[in-house]
C-alpha cells in the first residue's frame, strides 16, 4: 500500500508543477521524469496507477475543478494553494472514478488529507478534508449503507462523457 501512497505523491508533484507553469508543460514528460527521479522501484502497477491518475485528471479537469468551486465557494479556485488544489483535484478524481475495491471512498479521502499534511500547509488537511467530506456526501456517500449502488449507476451514465457535466 505503501507504494500506491508514493505514486499518488509523484502524481501530486507532477500535477503541482504542471499547474505551476501554467499547463503549458507536457504533464506525461513531468510524470515520466517524477516516476525516475522519486520512484524509481516502483512496480509497473503503481507506475500505471500514477499514470492513470494524471491523464483522467487532465481529462476531466473542468469538470473537477467545478466541483472544487461548488464545494468550496468561499476559496476561488486560483486562490486555492496549488499543493492543495492539485491533492483535491486527486481525491476527487478517485472518489468519482477510482476502483473501490483498490482504495474505498474513506481511504481515498484519508490518503488526500496525509498529501496535504505532507505537502501543504498548516491548515491544508482541514480544508481537504472539508472539500472531500462535501463531495463524499453530494455523490450518496458510496460504500455506507450500501448508497454506493447509487454511485455505481451514476459512474456508469458518466462513463465517456465530457468534463462540461455536474453531479
Amino acid at each position: 500500500m505503501a507504494s500506491r501512497h508514493l505514486s499518488r505523491s509523484i502524481a501530486m508533484q507532477s500535477l503541482y508543477e504542471w499547474d505551476f507553469y501554467n499547463k503549458e508543460n507536457d504533464l506525461k514528460n513531468i510524470l515520466e521524469r517524477n516516476i525516475n527521479e522519486f520512484g524509481p522501484g516502483l512496480n509497473d502497477e503503481n507506475k500505471l496507477f500514477a499514470f492513470n491518475l494524471v491523464e483522467g485528471i487532465s481529462k476531466n479537469l473542468k469538470r473537477i475543478d467545478g466541483l472544487i468551486a461548488k464545494c468550496a465557494p468561499a476559496w476561488p479556485l486560483d486562490q486555492i494553494a496549488i499543493i492543495d488544489r492539485n491533492v483535491l483535484r486527486i481525491g476527487i478524481f478517485e472518489l468519482l472514478w477510482g476502483d473501490y475495491k483498490q482504495a474505498p471512498p474513506k481511504v481515498v479521502i484519508n490518503e488526500a488529507i496525509e498529501l496535504a499534511k505532507s505537502f501543504g500547509g498548516d491548515s491544508s488537511g482541514k480544508f481537504v478534508n472539508g472539500v472531500l467530506g462535501t463531495i463524499y456526501r453530494l455523490i450518496g456517500e458510496p460504500g455506507k449503507n450500501d448508497e454506493g449502488k447509487k454511485l455505481e449507476e451514476e459512474k456508469a451514465a458518466n462513463e465517456g462523457e465530457s468534463t462540461d457535466n455536474n453531479l
